[in-house]
């Protein structure tokens, strides 16, 4: 399907990257977890990176990167990627999972109604910390 981004020549988010200090356990969480699938790899350790297909054509790329503050995904950090957020059907489902993987979730699954412009947007989200201090959105749009 073409985007409809007429600047850009097509539209979406390709993918959004992250350093990890713990590749493996990162990619386990995503995979695992998460139910991403590996769709390219590279390089060797210490400095792999691994771009991981979310399900619909759009990736998580992790770069293995030892030296990686941790927790370099909060706000008090100062990076430039405050959270990501991943579409899901399930909010709450996908808190339990992570919750199970031990992650921290950072704010239970929660509706609110998103006014836009004149209209009401049912939403329902969550946010965890990923195993590497990255914040995590889960956004189910409860409209069908």
């Amino acid at each position: 399907m073409a985007g409809t981004n007429k600047t850009l020549g097509g539209g979406g988010f390709h993918h959004v990257a992250i350093r990890s200090r713990d590749f493996d356990k990162t990619v386990d969480f995503y995979t695992r977890v998460l139910g991403f699938s590996p769709k390219i790899n590279w390089q060797e350790a210490p400095k792999r990176a691994v771009m991981l297909d979310a399900g619909d054509g759009n990736y998580l790329e992790v770069f293995e990167d030892l030296d990686s503050p941790a927790g370099g995904g909060d706000e008090s950090s100062g990076g430039a990627i405050l959270h990501f957020a991943l579409r899901c059907d399930d909010t709450d489902a996908a808190i339990k999972r992570v919750r199970e993987a031990g992650c921290e979730v950072t704010m239970e699954p929660t509706s609110i109604d998103v006014k836009a412009k004149e209209q009401l947007v049912p939403i329902r989200i969550a946010f965890c910390k990923g195993p590497d201090g990255e914040l995590i959105e889960f956004f189910q749009n409860e409209l069908t």
